[in-house]
C-alpha cells in the first residue's frame, strides 16, 4: 500500500510560501511600491485611546514615519483612558509607543485629559461640537470657537496641519469614543471652509476602514483581498475625477491608501503594545496582535468636504 506524503510536503513548504506571501504584500515590496502614499505632510493622527495608535492604526504610522518621505507625524489622543483608573500611566505609556512606531519624540504626543468632555466609556458619545472646537483651537486658531466661522471671508481657510487620519463612522470595533472622532473631524473640515465659497479645504481626511468581524481576525491574510479592493476602487475613482473638475491640492492627494506592514514592521507594532502599553496586555490583546488584521493592514479612504 502507497503511502501519501503529499501532507508532509505542504507542511514542510508551507512556510515558505507564507514567507514569500507576506514578503510581496509588505508595503515596499516590488508588488506595492505603486501604490499612493503621503510625501512632506504634516500629518495629525487623532485617537481615542492610548494604544488606539498601536492596535490599529500601527501600519500606517510605521509607514509615514518613514524618513525618506519627509513626513511630520504627530499624534492627538482625546482621552487618557482612565476608566480603570490608570490614566497618568497610560499617558506615558502612549509616548514610548509611539516613538517606537517611529514618531520623532516624546513631545509629538499629546494627550488631553478632560473627563468631562472626553470620559473613556463603552457607552459614552462625544459632542461632535466639541472635537470639532478642540481641532480648530489646536490647528486653525483663526476658527472662532462660538461661530465656527474664520475672521475674514476673503480669506483662504488655513491650518497648521495637511492630514488627519482617524476612525470611520464604525469606529472599527462600533467603540462610541471612535465614532465620535470620525463626526467631529468632519465638522472640524466643514467648519474650515465655511463661508469659503471657490477654496479647497486645507486638511485632507482619511479614515481607516471598518471590516466585517471575519476579516477584522484574518491577520496578514487579509491583504490580499483588501488590495484588489483598493486597486479597484481606486480605478473607479480615478475615473469619476477625470469627469469632474478638481483642484490641484485635491488631484494631489489619492482617494485610497494602503498599508501592510513587514514582519519586522508587525514584530515592532507588537513590542509597541508589549513593551509601551503594559498595563492593558490583559489575555485577550494577545489574541489581536497576533490575529486582528489592523496590526497587519489598514486601509484609508479619504472623505471628501
Amino acid at each position: 500500500m502507497a503511502i501519501d506524503f503529499s501532507w508532509l510536503v505542504f507542511a514542510l513548504i508551507s512556510p515558505f510560501i507564507f514567507t514569500v506571501f507576506w514578503t510581496f504584500s509588505a508595503t515596499g515590496s516590488p508588488f506595492t511600491a505603486s501604490f499612493p502614499t503621503l510625501y512632506n505632510k504634516r500629518i495629525c493622527l487623532l485617537i481615542a485611546h492610548p494604544d488606539d495608535e498601536a492596535m490599529f492604526f500601527s501600519p500606517t504610522v510605521l509607514a509615514l514615519t518613514r524618513p525618506e518621505l519627509g513626513n511630520h507625524v504627530k499624534i492627538l489622543c482625546l482621552s487618557t483612558g482612565d476608566a480603570d483608573g490608570l490614566g497618568e500611566i497610560r499617558k506615558k505609556e502612549i509616548q514610548k509607543s509611539a516613538v517606537h512606531l517611529g514618531l520623532r519624540n516624546e513631545s509629538d504626543v499629546f494627550v488631553i485629559d478632560d473627563r468631562s468632555r472626553f470620559p473613556d466609556s463603552m457607552t459614552a458619545e462625544w459632542s461632535v461640537r466639541d472635537v470639532s472646537t478642540l481641532l480648530a483651537s489646536a490647528f486653525a486658531p483663526e476658527i472662532s470657537a462660538s461661530s465656527s466661522s474664520t475672521a475674514d471671508d476673503d480669506d483662504a481657510p488655513k491650518a497648521t496641519i495637511d492630514v488627519i487620519v482617524t476612525f470611520d463612522e464604525g469606529g472599527i470595533s462600533n467603540h462610541p469614543n471612535h465614532r465620535s472622532l470620525y463626526h467631529g473631524s468632519i465638522a472640524f473640515l466643514k467648519a474650515l471652509v465655511k463661508g469659503k465659497p471657490g477654496y479647497s479645504c486645507p486638511v485632507a481626511l482619511y479614515t481607516l476602514t471598518t471590516t466585517n468581524i471575519v476579516r477584522k481576525y484574518s491577520g496578514v491574510f487579509d491583504s490580499p483581498l483588501t488590495m484588489v479592493i483598493g486597486v479597484v476602487a481606486n480605478i473607479v475613482d480615478s475615473l469619476a475625477s477625470s469627469s469632474k473638475t478638481t483642484s490641484a491640492k485635491d488631484a494631489s492627494y489619492a482617494s485610497r491608501l494602503l498599508y501592510v506592514s513587514s514582519f519586522n514592521q508587525w514584530a515592532k507594532a507588537r513590542t509597541a503594545m508589549t513593551d509601551g502599553h503594559k498595563s492593558q496586555m490583559l489575555w485577550f490583546r494577545w489574541g489581536w496582535i497576533t490575529i486582528g488584521r489592523y496590526m497587519f493592514v489598514n486601509d484609508l479612504k479619504r472623505v471628501k468636504v
